[in-house]
């Protein structure tokens, strides 16, 4: 076969124009891999008073006791100055901490440096988040998730730019011009699956207008999505090679090791297996992921702050996870080399879209869309203008 370059291939923040910065929390204590410890931190800090309230709160120069906010879209969290603020967490809620790393977080601005409110109000079941790996150039070069993500770096493109699926965030005409090219207006699902799938280094997406290979392409991408998101009907391996708990887990393990001749995931004395080597090598910015994220779940936060208040024992909901994160990375690395195998032929490139005035995008298209839908709260229970 031919090589295939792809040196006019259009970036993806292009075909996607709106991006988002990622939230940044300034603290690590409200974000943990259980709700229940979350509540305790919170318990915990309106218990203490005066500087021993501060101390614990872990103020920056955009939040302290006296910071003034108004509430997140929603209507999570409160708004009076924490200096005085009483009564119950409010709710966790989930979010992408890590790269397949799905914790909690206490969704109170007043608890976040720059919590990017524009992401929070298209946040629904309805939207997908999409940012680009730490590292470009080796795959996965995109991660996609239904939960609203903190991971640094990198920014955060959503599908859409309203709640409720509406607004795609693609280049207006990108869509028409498509579907002249393909003989089928494709969804705005199917531009992010084939994304997902023909992403090349530096982010550019070589696309097609062959709607063979297109299909193709928008299965292997529906596919990655769905196990990236883990939503509706939970991902399975096949009969005999699905991961079991073969030897208890201790109460707190301590360390992780795979032996790869017994595809056996050891958790100290504990045993998980079988875990196919795709799955323990499946890496993100050059981290094993589920060494990450068991050192997520073990790391000791510092003592007398409130990121040392963790479970005390190993929770039984975080193997239900592990099992399943191994059969999601296992499921994954099946995936991964098919994609790369996709040799683009007959493509669009960016220079056809300048010409057909698709690219680039209108300067409107980079901004985020209004969204007038619900009052918020201001500040110290004020109603915010939008």
């Amino acid at each position: 076969m031919p090589s295939v370059t792809h040196d006019d291939a259009p970036p993806l923040a292009d075909l996607m124009p709106w991006s988002v910065a990622p939230p940044r929390l300034g603290r690590g204590w409200p974000a943990a891999p259980d709700p229940a410890s979350l509540k305790a931190r919170w318990d915990a800090l309106l218990r203490a008073e005066g500087p021993d309230r501060e101390a614990l709160f872990e103020p920056t120069r955009s939040r302290g006791l006296h910071t003034a906010v108004g509430r997140l879209p929603g209507g999570a969290g409160g708004t009076e100055k924490l200096v005085r603020a009483s009564g119950r967490c409010p709710e966790p809620v989930r979010v992408l901490r890590a790269p397949f790393d799905e914790q909690w977080l206490i969704p109170d601005h007043r608890l976040i440096d720059a919590a990017r409110p524009e992401l929070w109000r298209v946040a629904d079941e309805r939207q997908v988040f999409v940012v680009e790996a730490p590292d470009a150039a080796r795959p996965p070069l995109l991660l996609a998730t239904s939960r609203l993500p903190l991971l640094g770096g990198s920014r955060i493109r959503p599908l859409h730019r309203r709640p409720g699926g509406a607004d795609p965030n693609l280049a207006p005409g990108l869509l028409d011009h498509l579907g002249a090219r393909l003989g089928r207006r494709p969804d705005p699902v199917d531009v992010l699956a084939w994304a997902v799938a023909a992403v090349r280094p530096g982010c550019v997406v070589p696309l097609t207008a062959d709607p063979t290979l297109w299909e193709r392409g928008v299965e292997l991408g529906r596919r990655t999505l769905w196990l990236m998101r883990r939503d509706g009907e939970r991902p399975k391996l096949p009969g005999g090679r699905r991961p079991y708990v073969r030897a208890p887990l201790p109460p707190r393990p301590l360390t992780l090791r795979y032996v790869r001749d017994e595809e056996a995931l050891l958790l100290d004395e504990g045993r998980v297996s079988p875990v196919p080597p795709g799955a323990w090598d499946f890496e993100v910015g050059g981290a094993r992921v589920l060494e990450q994220w068991f050192a997520a779940r073990t790391a000791q936060g510092e003592p007398g702050t409130l990121a040392a208040i963790r479970p005390a024992t190993w929770p039984q909901a975080w193997t239900s996870e592990l099992l399943e994160l191994i059969t999601v990375l296992a499921l994954l690395a099946e995936v991964r080399p098919r994609c790369r195998e996709l040799a683009v032929t007959e493509q669009i490139t960016a220079t056809e879209l300048r010409e057909a005035g698709v690219l680039p995008p209108p300067p409107a298209a980079r901004r985020p869309a209004t969204v007038l839908d619900r009052q918020e709260e201001g500040p110290e229970g004020q109603l915010a203008l939008l």
